[in-house]
């Protein structure tokens, strides 16, 4: 078993997967676009929400109550590899590329069910 110190040390060496992901309804190709600093657990947020009945985005709860979980798909856009990038704000990084993946697939009305800011 380990000690504590070694479970820190391991924690500390951790690094989680950052990037852009997206949702896609595999009925009608509608899209999600988001980033996270852990890609391997939000998929498993976003299930838990959308199960729950939870989901902040409204359109999208809707259509997984209508098609099922099945019908969507998690799929990673883009990763962040921490050790080839200069900076260290990961985190504003990821957000610039969720921008760049949104401009791009524009996943507006019925292409996708990210809501347009108004700036």
């Amino acid at each position: 078993m380990k000690s504590k110190k070694e479970l820190k040390d391991i924690y500390k060496e951790h690094k989680s997967r950052i990037g852009v992901f997206q949702i896609r309804n595999l009925i009608n190709n509608k899209i999600f676009i988001e980033w996270s600093s852990d890609l391997q657990n939000i998929w498993n947020r976003h299930k838990f929400q959308l199960n729950s009945g939870l989901h902040p985005n409204i359109q999208l709860q809707k259509d997984w109550n209508e098609y099922g979980q099945d019908n969507f798909s998690y799929e990673i856009l883009s990763e962040i590899k921490q050790e080839d990038v200069e900076t260290t704000d990961f985190r504003k990084e990821a957000k610039q590329l969720e921008l760049m993946f949104i401009e791009e697939l524009q996943p507006f009305g019925d292409k996708g069910y990210n809501i347009k800011k108004v700036v």
